[in-house]
């Protein structure tokens, strides 16, 4: 079977410019894998397609730049110069013309314009840069790369290198079109608050850290802060940024939140580890939110000293059950939201470390951590909350739901496990491509960018030409 595939393009009018081969093919019906084209002859197909498609779309858009936007006249030519256009089906070679700047503009700039290399300032095509963008922020940049190669007829040019440089010029340019920054954010007065309707519900929040390592300081790590926004009746959205590099961190909080709907009178519970950096963060967010000491944090802190407690009953079994029952006891007044009387217990339990004479060989780190704990409840005494009460009501206490966001936010992607080095620019970059990936709004942001991307999006025209 011989097979000839032809392309027909006509202009607007009707008028036809032209019918062109693109391939023939050769086809037998001996096997199963000879059925239909196969991913090389697909490969090939869209390459010389796109190629022809995208020439006559640009000798046509051309033609109507020779003409001068001020007088009509026809600019005279300087010659042309090739440049290369990156598709998602092939790299597409165009000759960028140069033409003569009309006389009814002397003295506006050079003497020459080229038109194609305004129109196509970095050489790439709207939908490539979203998928780079997007396969990019799921999955290694080398890995991003083969994968395009080994679906699209990209394979020239598709390297780790170059979606790097595009995946952090989109997260650039993101980055520019946040706000700067403010000390607060609550806007208006108390009165206008109670004028506002009443809002859908709770927006619960939680914030947590995670920690990368450094690309310049080989054995260190440096801080990435991550979050996740759920309210009620929304989608819940993702936070990330590297602690200390990131210069709109309360911005970038305040315009997720705003993403999801929040009016200034929302109810916003924050539920972070009680970190001076994260608790920070929350502040003057919204005159109804709250800062809320997660359950989890505290119940590890606990469980840290009651395996303490427990070594100490191995050399004195009464100590060890009376220090036990001190913990329980400061669990217990914590759970129900006695912050006084647990912090009475917790003194009593680190007088009766200091006194205790046992040959335990971690008593010295017992003392310090009951010590640190200590230090920690007086220092979110005001994020205390009745955990038993709240949790009754059916409200979230812990944010357990951020420790997997972490690992899905950073862990997965920043590879922990196999010690991935990175820039802080780098990875506070890769981060906003990523959180926008995993939250679904990535497509949201090029389409607002590129607004033909979302009538390229509706597949219902081809469908019904199809039929």
């Amino acid at each position: 079977m011989h097979v000839k595939i032809l392309l027909q393009i006509t202009a607007d009018d009707g008028a036809p410019l032209g019918t062109h081969e693109l391939v023939s093919l050769s086809k037998s019906v001996e096997r199963a894998e000879d059925l239909g084209l196969s991913l090389s002859e697909s490969k090939v197909l869209l390459a010389v397609t796109q190629q022809r498609i995208v020439e006559s779309q640009i000798e046509t858009w051309t033609e109507r730049q020779r003409r001068c936007e001020g007088c009509g006249r026809r600019r005279r030519s300087k010659g042309s110069y090739p440049i290369v256009f990156h598709t998602l089906f092939g790299d597409v070679r165009l000759a960028s013309p140069r033409l003569h700047r009309c006389a009814c503009h002397e003295g506006n700039g050079t003497a020459t314009i080229s038109p194609l290399a305004e129109f196509l300032p970095h050489h790439v095509a709207p939908e490539r840069l979203f998928l780079e963008t997007r396969w990019a922020s799921l999955v290694p940049y080398a890995a991003a790369a083969e994968l395009l190669a080994d679906v699209l007829p990209i394979s020239k040019g598709a390297n780790a290198t170059t979606v790097r440089q595009h995946v952090l010029r989109v997260a650039e340019r993101a980055e520019a079109e946040l706000p700067l920054d403010r000390c607060t954010f609550m806007d208006g007065s108390p009165a206008d608050w109670e004028a506002l309707p009443i809002p859908d519900g709770r927006i619960v929040v939680g914030l947590d850290g995670g920690y990368v390592r450094d690309w310049t300081e080989r054995k260190s790590n440096f801080e990435v802060i991550v979050g996740r926004s759920m309210p009620e009746d929304a989608s819940p959205r993702y936070l990330g940024f590297v602690h200390g590099f990131d210069r709109k961190p309360k911005r970038r909080l305040v315009d997720m939140l705003k993403s999801q709907g929040m009016q200034p009178n929302q109810d916003i519970t924050f539920l972070t580890d009680g970190g001076e950096e994260v608790r920070a963060l929350t502040e003057r967010i919204s005159a109804c939110s709250e800062h809320v000491l997660d359950w989890f944090h505290i119940t590890m802190r606990i469980t840290v000293l009651g395996q303490f407690a427990k070594g100490v009953t191995q050399y004195d079994e009464k100590a060890g059950a009376q220090l036990t029952s001190e913990l329980e006891r400061i669990k217990w007044k914590l759970w129900h939201g006695n912050a006084p009387g647990a912090q009475e217990v917790i003194g009593d339990l680190e007088a009766d470390l200091l006194d205790l004479e046992v040959d335990y060989p971690n008593l010295r780190k017992f003392v310090r951590a009951a010590r640190e704990f200590g230090v920690y409840i007086a220092s979110n005494v005001d994020s205390l909350i009745n955990y038993g009460e709240r949790y009754r009501s059916g409200e979230r206490i812990s944010s357990a739901f951020v420790e997997a966001t972490v690992n899905a936010v950073v862990s997965k992607r920043f590879a922990k496990k196999q010690q991935m080095q990175w820039t802080r620019r780098g990875a506070h970059l890769l981060l906003q491509t990523r959180t926008k990936t995993l939250d679904g709004t990535l497509r949201q942001t090029f389409e607002r960018w590129y607004p033909g991307l979302a009538d390229n999006d509706s597949s219902s025209r081809l469908q019904a030409e199809a039929a």
